[in-house]
């Protein structure tokens, strides 16, 4: 993949992680490198298959208590009794007497919680955030959310004052359809992951099988991805494992709009950078409670640059008092 100027030495690439070339991508990195060794809760949103695990881990392996595992905790079918259970036993408490070394703690599927398990959540980050206050060992939480939390708080299956312990910050994972000049790379990466484990050589791939990859919708993401990966180094024939996918583009349900299905691919990916960047300016406008110069240091962008981008956008909303 692609390197940035100025980023050769960053924590994500420290981490083995190389640079993809898609603007929305190394947005997201350079956001990462930013946040990753703080302690502020950290919520992954996207589609299924998008990477959100990858980013969960890769956060943790670049933070200050990388030292320590990272303790999963899976949400989904998890009653409040297992929840608080787990949560304790991950976190290595006692009888419920406290935490013990300063961990980081993964939410996988947050949304997948019912009520009743929301409430024990909660209860328990009010918990790690009074013993942090008290001096007692802090735990780092990372959820995962594959539904667009704003829309469950307003349906009454999420709880707001959940939600706003758990997204001190939050990335959204876009899906592999929006950034598809990143797979070229990503492919090749996966080939060869797959040709060490399967002791295969990487089959050679003609110029119609990666137009197809990259015409391809994706709606399985990375892991449907990885999966076609897997499948041509075992097969050893492109050909034949590509066969899946000549029935034309699929289409999926996203988090975000869909680039029209017969879209030309350089007017699908503008349409796509044009809509990531006025979520990422609404995310900072909103966590800067429409404080335009705190917005623009978060964006590292001019404060020019943004009021531009707000007018160009045509977003409004409540003035905050400029420091």
């Amino acid at each position: 993949m692609a390197t940035i100027p100025g980023k050769a030495f960053s924590p994500l690439a420290e981490a083995g992680k190389l640079w993809p070339r898609s603007t929305i991508m190394q947005s997201l990195n350079i956001m990462v490198d930013e946040i990753a060794r703080t302690d502020i809760a950290i919520l992954l949103v996207g589609e299924s298959g998008t990477g959100k695990e990858v980013y969960a881990r890769l956060i943790h392996r670049v933070s200050n208590l990388s030292s320590m595992p990272m303790k999963k905790v899976n949400c989904a079918a998890m009653d409040a009794g297992r929840l608080l259970a787990q949560i304790r036993e991950s976190l290595g408490a006692v009888g419920g007497s406290g935490y013990g070394k300063p961990q980081t703690l993964f939410l996988d599927g947050v949304d997948e919680l019912d009520l009743s398990c929301q409430r024990v959540l909660l209860s328990l980050l009010s918990d790690s955030e009074q013993k942090c206050g008290s001096g007692e060992a802090a735990v780092r939480f990372i959820s995962s959310s594959s539904s667009v939390l704003e829309k469950d708080i307003e349906a009454g299956r999420f709880r707001r004052e959940l939600y706003f312990r758990i997204n001190g910050v939050v990335l959204r994972l876009p899906p592999l359809r929006e950034r598809k000049e990143d797979i070229p790379d990503l492919f090749e990466h996966l080939l060869a992951k797959h040709a060490e484990e399967l002791k295969k050589q990487v089959p050679a791939m003609d110029g119609h099988a990666l137009e197809l990859l990259t015409s391809y919708n994706w709606p399985g993401n990375i892991r449907e991805l990885e999966n076609v990966a897997r499948k041509i180094v075992a097969l050893g024939d492109p050909t034949l494992a590509l066969g899946d996918l000549r029935a034309g583009p699929a289409t999926s349900p996203s988090l975000s709009e869909t680039p029209p299905r017969f879209s030309p691919l350089k007017v699908a990916a503008r349409a796509a950078s044009r809509r990531t960047e006025k979520e990422l300016i609404l995310q900072a406008l909103e966590r800067t409670r429409w404080n335009r110069k705190r917005a623009a240091r978060e964006l590292q962008i001019s404060y020019k640059s943004l009021l531009y981008k707000i007018k160009q956008i045509g977003v409004q909303g409540a003035k905050s008092e400029e420091p």
